[in-house]
């Protein structure tokens, strides 16, 4: 069984017991969140408009942590023009616990 589900404006599809690094989530380590599902796979699928009714996944928040830096450069030719400009993007990392549907 899969889910597809929506947290910081991006969908991720999951299944139980997987590790998923999310946006931000105003969450402490070890407590359990409850994320809105958008659609359940299985033997038959169900979809929602746009989340599907009755439907939950749990997962546990293991630790929050900061990506790996990426960095953005600007250049215009000819006028002594560059910048050099870095950033890490903040992420939260979850354990699947449990999908209801």
């Amino acid at each position: 069984m899969f889910a597809v589900i929506k947290s910081g404006g991006k969908q991720y599809k999951v299944s139980e017991g997987d590790v998923v690094q999310l946006e931000l989530l105003k969450a402490e380590e070890g407590d359990i969140v409850e994320l809105p599902v958008m659609m359940i796979g299985a033997d038959d699928v169900k979809i929602g408009t746009p989340f599907v009714e009755g439907a939950s996944v749990k997962a546990e928040v293991l630790r929050d942590g900061r990506g790996k830096k990426i960095y953005l450069y600007k250049y215009k030719a000819k006028n002594k023009y560059r910048r050099k400009i870095g950033h890490r993007q903040s992420f939260t990392e979850v354990r699947i616990n449990e999908i209801k549907g």
